[in-house]
């Protein structure tokens, strides 16, 4: 703005242009470094070190739900399984709890049903 010479005006936007353009670099460069970070690839690691334990912990789920599935099937009381229900920590248990009472009433409505049937027909 001091200056009336048109050479040194066009000497001083070229060099503001340039200090423009380095700083835009800087901050593609930034953002590049950012996006690719070497701590991602070292937690993937840590998941690959920790997957046996996890898929171990999985299967002993599996089978601690394969042996309450088998145990529900024992049990032919509504009652028993609403305390069951109540007891259980974890939502897969409670999940097949459920599903045992919704079988039993099922089993109890058609056994009703088929009694009143017999009765209707005699």
């Amino acid at each position: 703005e001091a200056t009336l010479d048109l050479a040194e005006r066009r000497r001083i936007r070229s060099a503001i242009r340039e200090l423009q353009r380095q700083e835009l670099e800087r901050d593609e460069e930034t953002l590049a470094s950012k996006r690719f970070r070497p701590e991602r690839s070292s937690h993937r690691q840590d998941n690959k070190e920790n997957w046996p334990q996890s898929r171990r912990l999985e299967e002993e789920q599996q089978a601690a739900l394969a042996a309450l599935s088998e145990q529900l099937e024992a049990i032919t009381s509504v009652e028993e399984l609403t305390k069951l229900l109540r007891a259980a920590g974890e939502y897969e248990e409670r999940k097949l709890i459920r599903a045992a009472i919704r079988k039993l009433r099922a089993e109890e409505i058609e056994a009703a049903t088929l009694a009143g049937n017999v009765q209707s027909s005699r």
